[in-house]
Formats: structure tokens, C-alpha cells, sequence
């Protein structure tokens, strides 16, 4: 099994960005070039690379080769946008992989290209690309070609060996255990072993509500590899453990008014077999909630004056204080509730909220997070 912390730590030793392996500080796949991007650097790799897997690292600067981290990233349904931009289109998987020394809500990104027989092309126009186009890696850049000739592997042995020396090994996982213990110490960390060979950890603010045990700030991590598999500061979560599953149900807290609710948003089972294999399956339960429009209008507008006077720099009202940190959530009921605009409204709000405070600029990553899953399902 591969420790894949210790397998970034070869990929950014080995060499420079190459022909199965780029890094990024960042990506945007939120917004339109952000994906179209992305998307060019997955079908390059793929092309370029059509018998071993390929490579992106992000929360990695690119001078110095230093993991600064980016935010925790949930890809549950990042497939689906794959399979929606790209002729044969390979396997890719987005992996957080968590490091002592960054902060507890910094991971590192890792992005593994598992191609398909044959070419890898854009299905259709995005951005500055047109539908058709193939990419291929030219030394660390991804560029568009014409071509004529058979695909040729030349990095297998090379992948080969980077992927050897990162299998995990005993003391790895004891180091990831204690990791995670003193890092999550003040949240109840906890940890089991299934099969008698996956290391599982995993912690939380416990909270009991009708007899029913929630879970807030919670953090899980599948130590063999290193990956972070679930985490959340806002999100209500309940955990169901046995000999053979976790099972993880996600709510989101929804509402105006006074008049919340928590809604299902998303179930996880994470299910481990004898033959030292484990399974994902993730399930989005969400039934969006449904308010009178009448209300609604009154509630959008409200939103829309409120970033009118953050772009123009004005200062809000305590009233307008308290309806911000509702911003987010708000826009995306209306979206919801069909308002086709207010998706482009909270877009918008994104930077004037970044800019106000860290507090709201988490609630309105959170928002995005409950979006991207809905959206992508």
C-alpha cells in the first residue's frame, strides 16, 4: 500500500514538473478557466503517460518546492466532471493528504491520472478550448498537437520506482497514529484497526441531541496511506462503526428566519474487505428544501443590497452584520428554489466576503462545498 505523503515527498525530490508530473500552489475548478485548465493538465497526463499513472500535486510552490497546503477538497463527484468534458476519459482521484506541519484545515492535494486505452480529447468547448482538442505534455507544460504516431511509454520504470519507495511500512504507521493524537488531542481522538491491517483515526466535538450523537469538527484519516478522508468544521456528522464499515452521514444546517433545520446532505460507507482492499461509496441524500417565494424575493434582495454596500465599501448595519453571516447559505436556497441568479450573486460575493472576515469567508466555503456536491451528482 502507498504511504502517499511519502509518495509527494518523491515525486517533488525526484525531478522537475515532467511528462507524468506537474504541481500547482492552487487550482480554481470552481470557475470557468480554473477548469478548463485543469482539465487540459488531465488530458495531457493521460496522453503522455498511457501505460503508468500521472501526477498533480497541489499546495506546492513552485520556486522553492515548499508545502504551504491548500483547503481540505471533497472530489466525491469530481468523476462526473471528468466524464462530462472528455472523450475516454481516464480514472482520476483527488486525495488530501495531511502534514504535521501544516495547519489542522490545510491538506495537500494529490491528484492521480490512471489513463485508458486510446486518446484523451476534450468533449466540448470550455473556455479558450474547443471540443476535439488533445493535449500532450511538452517537458513541464501542457500544450495542444497535431499528430500522427503511435503514443509512446517512457516513463513507466521511472513511476515504477518512485511508486516502490513509497509503500508504507510499520513505522510510518505508528508515526501517523501519533500524529494525529497529539494534533486532534483537544477532540476526542480515536482510532480502530480493521481486517487487522487498516489503521483508521478519527476525532470530534461529541454532542448528544434526542438521544442521537452528532459530531462537529470532525477529521478522519486512513493512516496506512496518509489520506485524509473527511473533514469538516461546520457540518453536523453522525458515525456508525462495526467490524467492517465506518459509515459516515453528513447534515448541513439550513434556514432563515429563526426557522432552521438540518437536512441530510451526504452518506459515506467505507468498507473494508479481507483481501487488504477497501471500498468508498459515497451517496448524496440532499432534498433540497423548498420555501414560499414571496418570502424568498424579500430575502434576495435583502442579500443583493448587502453586497452592494461591501463592493462599494460602505459599512453595514448590526442587523446587515448578522444577515451576512447568512449570505451564503441564503443565495444558495434561493438557487434552490430556482433563482437562476443567485449562483452568480454568490460568485460574485466571493472575494468582498474573503475581505470581511475569515469566519464568513468559511461559511461561504462551506455553501460552495454543499454546492459542488449537488451540483456534480
Amino acid at each position: 500500500m502507498i504511504n502517499k505523503r511519502l509518495l509527494i515527498k518523491n515525486l517533488i525530490a525526484h525531478n522537475d514538473e515532467n511528462s507524468f508530473y506537474d504541481k500547482k500552489r492552487k487550482i480554481e475548478i470552481g470557475e470557468k478557466e480554473g477548469k478548463a485548465k485543469f482539465l487540459k493538465h488531465i488530458c495531457a497526463l493521460s496522453n503522455s503517460n498511457p501505460k503508468n499513472n500521472s501526477y498533480i500535486v497541489i499546495g506546492v510552490e513552485d520556486e522553492d518546492n515548499s508545502i504551504v497546503g491548500v483547503d481540505f477538497f471533497d472530489d466525491s463527484k469530481i468523476q462526473n466532471l471528468i466524464n462530462a468534458y472528455l472523450n475516454n476519459p481516464p480514472i482520476v482521484q483527488y486525495e488530501n493528504i495531511p502534514f504535521p506541519h501544516l495547519n489542522e484545515d490545510k491538506v495537500v492535494g494529490l491528484v492521480t491520472i490512471r489513463p485508458n486505452e486510446g486518446l484523451t480529447s476534450l468533449k466540448k468547448n470550455i473556455w479558450k478550448y474547443y471540443g476535439g482538442s488533445v493535449f500532450f505534455r511538452d517537458g513541464s507544460i501542457s500544450m495542444p498537437k497535431v499528430f500522427d504516431i503511435k503514443i509512446k511509454d517512457v516513463n513507466s520504470k521511472i513511476v515504477t520506482a518512485i511508486e516502490n519507495n513509497s509503500q508504507n511500512n510499520i513505522q510510518l504507521t505508528l508515526d501517523g497514529v501519533f500524529d494525529f493524537m497529539k494534533k486532534r488531542k483537544d477532540y476526542n481522538p480515536q482510532y480502530k484497526v480493521f481486517k487487522e491491517y487498516f489503521v483508521l483515526c478519527w476525532s470530534g466535538q461529541k454532542k448528544v441531541v434526542k438521544q442521537e450523537t452528532f459530531y462537529s469538527r470532525v477529521d478522519i484519516e486512513l493512516i496506512n496511506e496518509q489520506v485524509r478522508l473527511f473533514f469538516s468544521k461546520l457540518d453536523e456528522v453522525s458515525i456508525e462503526v462495526d467490524e467492517h464499515q465506518f459509515k459516515i452521514i453528513e447534515y448541513v444546517h439550513l434556514g432563515f428566519q429563526n426557522s432552521y433545520k438540518y437536512y441530510h446532505l451526504e452518506q459515506t460507507i467505507i468498507d473494508f474487505s479481507n483481501n487488504t482492499n477497501y471500498t468508498i461509496d459515497s451517496k448524496l441524500l440532499f432534498e433540497p428544501p423548498q420555501f414560499d417565494k414571496k418570502v424568498l424575493h424579500h430575502i434576495y434582495n435583502t442579500n443583493n443590497t448587502i453586497l452592494e454596500k461591501l463592493k462599494k465599501g460602505l459599512t453595514l448595519t448590526k442587523s446587515e452584520e448578522i444577515d451576512l453571516k447568512n449570505l451564503p447559505a441564503t443565495y444558495l436556497i434561493c438557487y434552490l428554489n430556482l433563482f437562476h441568479e443567485a449562483i452568480d450573486k454568490l460568485n460574485e460575493a466571493k472575494m468582498y466576503l474573503k475581505n470581511h472576515s475569515e469566519e464568513i469567508y468559511e461559511i461561504y466555503k462551506d455553501t460552495m462545498r454543499i454546492l459542488r456536491k449537488v451540483k456534480y451528482s
